[in-house]
């Protein structure tokens, strides 16, 4: 009888530790949702519990006078009890601080109170309490688990809840049975069979609780991967968006530039436009009146296509600007990209009086968006510029220096303007930042640093020695 018993307790137990081996192997495999310490922790408490009861099954000698070891084992089921209550509680509000040393009192209480019982009690009370602390235990858990699937059905909560709901009603009856016997139970032979019954189905409806539990959290594991997939595919949309606006917003920072240095675009391109028309006429006329020497004719064409050429260069570095062609990198001199930059801005420069120094240092190339990087500079260039033109200080001064340094090159670009208020600095690379509105286009500096992120560099600002604004623009040689 001991031995059959026992042989219950100790299968239950087992039961119980291939679950928890199950649900360790599965928590280190993964790391989206973990389980609740309080039901991992009753679990192990639970078998540990099942193990001592069983191995005090086979030494008992007198029911109502037990080793030691039964107040260990009833003392882990009350501790498991607490833990499974704890993380039904936990599905509703988070478990104070408060509610946790409460629990960890009563366990204090317990033990030594269910120690007076094993001496001095009996059989019959013994089961009696226990019965009634689990009991009001299960109440709780029920109530907790219906609070928590009105608002979150959940399958696996409801197997939890009948189970919960069973056990309550396998205690009322092992309660029942012991109030009816009407005698003091010494040996073990002497417990009612169907005492027996109710136990072992009490303790397989818990072992049912936690396999319900356990059901619950791969519920919500397989709930999190569900969500995390709509999310990462809201995420590439965003991305994607994200994309096609910084498109857009390149294309209409290229728009702007392209209005802001329309008049000087327009000038530039009149002078060999204008002087091509007036050798053209020069040479009807020649023609017309039959004087026309060969030295003249030489000269006349050479003028030609001197001018042809001057304005076919122009329109070449307009193209390469403004061009929307795709994103790709290229081998680049960066000393020949930004002459080619000067040559669009030059008429600008000189109708405002203003002197550039260069110190074109850099003997490196770099592989970079010849387009991009263009604009990054056509871009600070216009702010200094635009900067100089409101600058009372004299003299106006742009300087453009590249620097090889380790890693890739330095470039700078520096006026003797008015600077940028302090107050302004931390936001001067916000996308429509009001400290861009110098520029004439708020989204200037924003694609500024967004390129030049993009190529693996940076851009920085300081105040310049001459008291105006100093951009320091970093591109490494090989991009990431």
């Amino acid at each position: 009888m001991k031995l059959l018993i026992a042989l219950y307790f100790y299968i239950l137990a087992t039961i119980q530790l291939g679950l928890l081996l199950g649900v360790y192997h599965y928590y280190r495999s993964q790391s989206a949702v973990r389980p609740s310490q309080y039901w991992m922790g009753s679990l192990v408490v639970s078998i540990l519990a099942l193990a001592t009861f069983g191995t005090g099954i086979l030494t008992i000698e007198d029911v109502s006078k037990p080793e030691f070891n039964f107040t260990i084992a009833n003392s882990f089921f009350y501790i498991a009890a607490i833990l499974q209550l704890l993380f039904c509680q936990s599905l509703n509000k988070p478990i104070s601080k408060r509610l946790e040393y409460a629990f960890m009192i009563s366990v204090l209480i317990f033990i030594p109170f269910f120690e007076w019982m094993r001496v001095h009690g009996t059989f019959e009370s013994r089961t009696t309490v226990i019965c009634v602390i689990t009991g009001s235990f299960f109440i709780w858990q029920i109530f907790q688990l219906r609070e928590k699937r009105k608002a979150a059905p959940s399958q696996q909560l409801m197997y939890l809840q009948y189970a919960t709901t069973a056990e309550l009603f396998f205690a009322i009856g092992r309660l029942s049975v012991v109030i009816a016997s009407g005698f003091t139970i010494r040996q073990v032979e002497q417990i009612p069979q169907f005492l027996i019954l109710l136990t072992i189905m009490q303790i397989v409806m818990n072992t049912l609780a936690y396999i319900a539990i356990g059901g619950y959290w791969s519920e919500r594991i397989a709930l999190a991967s569900a969500q995390s997939q709509i999310e990462n595919r809201e995420i590439k949309a965003l991305l994607i968006e994200r994309e096609n606006l910084i498109s857009s917003l390149l294309r209409a920072n290229k728009t702007a530039a392209t209005g802001a240095l329309s008049a000087s675009i327009a000038h530039e391109l009149n002078q060999p436009l204008g002087a091509s028309q007036l050798n053209i006429q020069f040479l009807q006329k020649k023609l017309s009146e039959g004087h026309l020497t060969a030295e003249q004719n030489q000269e006349i064409l050479t003028a030609l296509l001197a001018d042809n050429q001057r304005a076919s260069n122009i329109i070449q570095s307009l193209r390469s600007i403004f061009s929307d062609g795709k994103i790709g990198v290229e081998r680049i001199d960066i000393v020949e990209l930004i002459e080619s930059v000067l040559k669009i801005t030059k008429p600008e420069i000189q109708a405002k009086n203003i002197q550039v120094v260069l110190d074109l240092a850099s003997h490196s190339s770099i592989n970079v968006n010849r387009g991009e990087i263009q604009q990054v500079l056509l871009n600070l260039i216009n702010n200094a510029i635009q900067a100089l033109s409101e600058s009372t200080r004299s003299p106006r001064t742009l300087r453009i220096e590249s620097r090889d340094v380790p890693g890739g090159i330095n470039l700078l670009v520096a006026d003797s303007g008015g600077g940028i208020p302090a107050a302004v600095q931390d936001h001067l690379f916000e996308l429509l930042s009001s400290s861009n509105k110098r520029s004439g286009m708020g989204l200037g500096l924003w694609l500024c640093q967004h390129i030049v992120t993009r190529h693996g560099g940076y851009i920085r600002y300081e105040d310049a020695a001459s008291g105006g604004a100093q951009f320091t623009v970093f591109l490494p040689s090989i991009q990431g």
